[in-house]
């Protein structure tokens, strides 16, 4: 050892400020489950009892019906499937007062939705409004305040998604606005960005507006959600090539994971328009399937549903793809772990994303703790910790 202590303590101040400010901005994995889907409802039709009335409808679809075969996926999953939907069809579920809403009056709707949830939320939900643009800004937050008064003192977190954002000012005005809502109606809110406009992925100067959004929001930044139809149709695709798998979607999505790695939010992937119902049900469950599987595959875990007869390949793809990553993750694991010599050399990082696998898979249903826990010889806290959730 040849150089002094005073060189350590030199770059020991040197950085001070950097470390302090890359540890702020990127925190890491956040703690806590992460929904597979988010369910899209205009608010006139949130109603006591949904996202049951959701689940039966998703049953009913595939009664009689060999899903697994119709997709191509593995049938030894279903059970776990039809248990979902019998139990906890609707993961997180956004009441849509912007462009999926056509009703008559959106004050008294927002407000029914609010006491339908109240009564009885899924695990997640919350609320899109319309946008911060000029021509909407007002009957957004109106909507805003309204629902959230009727949620008054609601102990958990309220999710509000931000549609059509275009630039960093409109971020900082949302976190402005949900800082008021909750001081005034005493909910906790996080905020979701919607990237539906070219502006949102790239800005003029060239940087990536993305990125500079969720930052923006300091801290309160849940997830980036890709709006698949507004945005290829704002890029010029033709409406029968607008897809979630288009060059253009996959270019976008890639730079909002780019964006949101470590930061604590998420990127979630957009929905497929495809409705598996009348003639051609069997092939949009075909191409719903796939386009969930591709997701996952990506590393997208979380998108959009907009049906109950979504649900069944939402889980059936998402099942399938966390067992069949099991044996794997469990082998590669416990040879990390162990240091044991086998086919693969594992890295710190690696091992966070083996075990990051088999969290994701205990949290939506597809494996169960004794046959991750057990060969691991690890509890939930310990596998949390591997994961880089604490």
């Amino acid at each position: 050892m040849g150089l002094p202590e005073s060189v350590y303590a030199d770059l020991d101040r040197r950085l001070a400020a950097s470390d302090a400010a890359r540890a702020a901005r990127y925190p890491g994995e956040p703690a806590g489950r992460q929904p597979v889907h988010t369910v899209y409802v205009p608010a006139d039709r949130v109603r006591p009892g949904l996202a049951a009335e959701w689940g039966a409808a998703a049953l009913a679809a595939v009664d009689g019906v060999d899903l697994p075969a119709i997709v191509g996926l593995d049938p030894a999953v279903l059970p776990r499937v039809l248990a979902k939907l019998a139990t906890e069809p609707v993961e997180d579920l956004r009441v849509d007062a912007e462009d999926g809403y056509r009703g008559a009056d959106e004050d008294a709707d927002v407000l029914a939705a609010a006491r339908a949830l109240r009564a009885g939320p899924p695990a997640f939900f919350g609320i899109r409004a319309k946008s911060l643009e000029p021509a909407t800004r007002r009957r957004g937050v109106r909507s805003l305040d309204l629902f959230l008064g009727a949620l008054a003192g609601h102990p958990g977190e309220v999710l509000v998604t931000a549609p059509k954002v275009t630039d960093t000012d409109q971020v900082t005005a949302m976190v402005g606005l949900l800082a008021a809502l909750e001081d005034t109606h005493g909910v906790r809110l996080g905020l979701e960005l919607q990237v539906e406009t070219p502006q949102a992925v790239l800005g003029p100067d060239g940087r990536a507006t993305a990125a500079a959004m969720v930052h923006a929001a300091g801290g309160r930044c849940r997830g980036l959600h890709h709006g698949t139809y507004d945005y290829t149709a704002s890029l010029g695709v033709a409406a029968a090539h607008q897809a979630p798998d288009h060059p253009v979607a996959e270019h976008a999505k890639a730079v909002m994971q780019v964006a949101v790695a470590g930061t604590g939010a998420r990127a979630v992937d957009g929905s497929s328009n495809v409705l598996p119902v009348g003639p051609g049900r069997d092939a949009a469950w075909r191409r719903h399937a796939e386009l969930v599987t591709r997701a996952l595959r990506t590393g997208l875990y979380q998108g959009w549903d907009l049906h109950p007869a979504q649900l069944p390949t939402r889980y059936l793809a998402t099942y399938a793809f966390f067992r069949g990553a099991l044996p794997a993750a469990l082998d590669r694991l416990a040879a990390y772990r162990g240091a044991v010599d086998g086919g693969v050399l594992d890295e710190p990082a690696t091992a966070k994303a083996l075990a990051n696998v088999l969290v994701r898979a205990l949290d939506c249903g597809a494996a169960d703790e004794a046959e991750v826990l057990g060969p691991l010889r690890l509890d939930r806290a310990a596998l949390d910790g591997l994961a880089g959730r604490v």
